[in-house]
């Protein structure tokens, strides 16, 4: 049994192409080779508007963002002697990285077990089995961590019960930021120059990973996060959430706390509104996270000076979300059609000023597990 566990950060190079290897005389290559040097394009606030954001397009990768994270993670696992070859992969995942593992295990002979919850889209959970991966839906979230916290600990049973089982651990592995470096690189060769990066905040890696290759060349860019209404991750209380793909029931520890200018907390019918509208307008679009970081970016893009060069990371297409976002009857059932999407966010000094339950924004910027310990002190005293 092997779940990854935060390393030096001197143990994890700096990640390159994605290549197999293979007997002499056999051509190498795969599916993995596709991964990443994904487009941008630029979406305008108005028509031939030249205020607007640029959209770093990772739903042009054949799984998403995460099929980054996936390839790097085990690959540096194996580089290390952590992944045996051929031995069982086993994670927890809402989509997006169950995708990437899917590829991965493909691309180097790892069966694939991800654990998910009964949230999962059909369709998705078609194709990931059709992938190869097994699929085991945990039936009740966990009293206190919810749905994530219940996939977790059905994955250290997993590891428990299979030895030679090893979990990637998004949440806390350091490998995670690490895979995304190449992704602010890409930024940086294809922009020039940066003043915001918008992003969406679920484990943690891709904001961390792409601020600190792009800070690395620009050092006063400022990085704002886009979260769910009901995450836990910047002090707000856990609730259900119907997002999937961005804000956490837990604290994962791949947040760069100290990398956000500003955190904003979106709601669902405000990301499908905006998913629809950039699909509408624009034909790039994708689902909760990229509705949700595509409002953030062009308030952002209409509120700034003009010349502010922006960049929005989209970490999927629309393709999954058929039947979420773009689905009308499901929509409705959710109360999310015609959502009144506000031309500006509520503003908080801090984040437990109050709960938000609508688009709202703080810049006060807070890591809770360090606000809890020393509140817990405090009070000790």
């Amino acid at each position: 049994m092997t779940l990854a566990t935060p390393m030096p950060k001197t143990m994890s190079p700096v990640p390159g192409p994605h290549t197999q290897t293979a007997e002499p005389g056999v051509p190498v290559g795969g599916i993995a080779t596709a991964v990443g040097n994904t487009p941008v394009v630029f979406v305008p606030c108005e028509p031939g508007s030249r205020r607007g954001f640029w959209a770093k397009l990772e739903g042009a990768n054949p799984g998403g963002i995460k099929d980054r994270s996936a390839l790097y993670l085990i690959e540096a696992a194996r580089r290390r002697g952590d992944l045996a070859p051929g031995a069982p992969v086993v994670e927890s995942t809402s989509g997006t990285l169950g995708l990437g593992l899917a590829l991965a295990g493909i691309a180097h002979g790892h069966p694939v077990t991800l654990v998910t919850d009964p949230g999962l889209e059909p369709s998705m959970r078609r194709l990931l089995s059709a992938y190869g991966a097994t699929i085991d839906v945990v039936p009740a979230p966990h009293e206190v961590g919810g749905w994530q916290q219940a996939r977790r600990d059905r994955v250290l049973h997993h590891l428990a019960a299979t030895p030679t089982a090893w979990c990637p651990n998004q949440y806390d592995n350091p490998d995670n930021p690490d895979s995304y470096l190449p992704l602010g690189r890409e930024l940086l060769a294809q922009l020039g120059h940066l003043d915001v990066l918008v992003a969406a905040v679920g484990t943690g890696g891709h904001s961390a990973g792409a601020a600190r290759a792009l800070r690395e060349a620009l050092p006063g860019l400022q990085v704002i996060g886009v979260d769910s209404i009901g995450s836990a991750i910047f002090g707000q209380p856990a609730r259900p959430r119907l997002m999937r793909g961005l804000g956490s029931s837990i604290h994962p520890r791949n947040v760069d706390y100290a990398a956000f200018t500003e955190v904003h907390w979106v709601a669902p019918g405000e990301a499908v509104a905006s998913a629809r509208s950039l699909a509408s307008a624009h034909y790039a679009s994708g689902g909760w996270s990229v509705g949700a970081v595509a409002l953030v970016a062009g308030w952002v893009a209409r509120t700034r000076p003009a010349g502010t060069r922006i960049a929005a990371i989209f970490p999927d297409g629309p393709h999954r979300y058929a039947h979420t976002v773009f689905d009308d009857d499901y929509c409705r059932s959710q109360q999310l059609l015609h959502a009144a999407v506000p031309a500006e966010p509520e503003e908080i000094s801090h984040p437990g000023e109050r709960e938000a339950i609508c688009w709202t924004r703080c810049t006060t910027v807070l890591d809770p597990r360090t606000a809890t310990a020393s509140a817990t002190a405090a009070a000790e005293l």
